[in-house]
């Protein structure tokens, strides 16, 4: 904006400074050849009284002399009473020049070496015409004249560069609030929810600074009610879930009985972190870093051992495979464990008791891949079932546990997919990415990392056994 205003006044100011700067010069120049016209006009015409009385060649030389320079003026006197023409001074004019202003008796001028010559009749007491010549050099024509036209330039150039100036000035003035407001609504989209502009500029920009003052206190206040809400509706599981706990204590001994009651436990943390994150409006999990992270095969055995008890509850047959050395991913334990336990809660919920399914971990060059892969019906729309709180259409499923997958492959570069596995079923590959670099949404190197992903996926749908 600053450079266009800067731009459009330069060219207004360009525009309006050579349609008065050209006609004004050539005003000046035309006033420089009118005036030095004019002083010879009267040089010759303070000859025309002597010629009119006398035509003596002594007299008129100091006519001449006292009119002017005797080498700027000459006098031309035609032939009378049998007389040969007279001509007094330096005659710088044809002889055809005077001859025909002689003949048709009205003044005139021609171009002579070094200037012009202005040829004036005078008519004699005899009634013969004679003619003065006077000589205009052109240094007197162009008198002034480029002086006037060196003072235009700099009129014109000062005009041009103080319009600059000011367009400059009226344009950092517009474009200072303009930036400000930038940087404030990036601000605003980066997080910080503290970023405001100020409230000056013209008047357009004070009312768009205005308009986003108010849509950040909204929006603060908007964050603060769902924090609050979220809190609130956390806080009301904690009923239900002592509940859950007393029956739990009340198991007695057993394998079943701990796993209950380390649930129990497990969801009243979960409940616990969820309020503490919605009232100090803090991350729940510290954004991974260099060396941040967990180990993914060691988590993927922690909550197989989990799961395999429900498993053997329901006569499900299940195999772990790539668990059995470490595994670093950039991600935090607890988020890794919540997507698994999303995966392998949806095989409990949405397959038949007895159906299999198993876990595997393969570790590739930049990247690790996950498989949670089952032998249930499978997932009749994947991308319908990866939209945020759409679900597959069974009943029971909110899309949340798909979304919640989706979000920590993103966050390392990675993706979800969602196809067939060797088991007839439902296949969700988790990639995630291990080199630290950002996430990619497509071009050259996504289309790298689906033929990576082809190659290692004729890997994992090998056939399987299952214990």
């Amino acid at each position: 904006m600053r450079w266009a205003l800067v731009k459009v006044s330069l060219a207004v100011t360009t525009m309006v400074v050579v349609a008065f700067a050209i006609p004004l010069g050539l005003v000046v120049r035309e006033m420089a050849r009118d005036r030095a016209f004019s002083n010879a006009e009267r040089q010759a015409a303070a000859v025309a009284p002597a010629l009119s009385i006398t035509t003596d060649r002594d007299q008129l030389e100091r006519v001449v002399a006292s009119a002017g320079s005797d080498a700027g003026m000459a006098v031309h006197l035609p032939a009378t009473g049998g007389a040969a023409a007279v001509g007094l001074g330096h005659r710088r004019a044809a002889e055809g020049d005077i001859a025909t202003v002689r003949k048709l008796g009205r003044a005139s001028t021609s171009e002579v070496p070094g200037g012009s010559a202005l040829l004036q009749p005078v008519a004699l007491s005899s009634g013969e015409i004679a003619v003065v010549e006077v000589y205009v050099p052109e240094a007197d024509v162009s008198n002034g004249v480029a002086t006037a036209w060196a003072v235009l330039a700099g009129v014109g150039l000062a005009l041009v560069v103080g319009s600059v100036a000011v367009a400059d000035r009226l344009g950092v003035r517009m474009v200072r609030p303009a930036r400000r407001l930038v940087a404030g609504a990036q601000e605003l989209g980066e997080g910080k929810l503290g970023a405001r502009v100020p409230e000056e500029g013209p008047t357009e920009l004070r009312l768009a600074a205005v308009a986003f003052n108010s849509m950040a206190d909204q929006v603060v206040q908007l964050l603060a009610n769902e924090r609050e809400l979220a809190a609130d509706l956390s806080h009301r599981l904690r009923t239900p879930l002592t509940v859950l706990r007393l029956n739990a204590a009340s198991l007695g001994e057993g394998p079943a009985a701990e796993q209950t009651r380390a649930a129990v436990a497990q969801l009243e943390g979960e409940v616990d972190t969820i309020i503490r994150t919605a009232r100090d409006a803090k991350p729940r999990t510290a954004a991974a870093g260099p060396g941040a992270g967990c180990d993914a095969a060691e988590v993927v055995r922690e909550r197989m051992v989990f799961w395999s008890a429900l498993a053997e509850d329901e006569g499900r047959t299940w195999r772990v495979a790539g668990a059995d050395r470490p595994v670093r991913i950039p991600v935090a334990r607890a988020d890794l464990a919540a997507a698994l336990d999303a995966l392998l809660g949806n095989v409990f919920r949405h397959t038949a008791e007895g159906t299999a399914f198993a876990v595997d971990v393969h570790n590739a060059e930049d990247a690790v891949i996950v498989l949670v892969s089952d032998a249930g019906p499978g997932i009749p729309d994947p991308e319908a079932a990866m939209a945020r709180g759409r679900g597959s259409g069974s009943a029971g499923s909110t899309g949340l546990g798909l979304d919640i997958v989706r979000r920590l492959a993103e966050s390392t570069g990675g993706d979800v997919r969602i196809g067939r596995s060797v088991l007839g079923g439902t296949e969700v590959r988790i990639w995630l990415q291990v080199d630290g670099r950002a996430p990619v949404r497509g071009g050259h190197r996504g289309s790298v990392r689906r033929r990576r992903a082809g190659r290692l996926g004729s890997t994992f749908n090998r056939p399987r056994s299952h214990p």
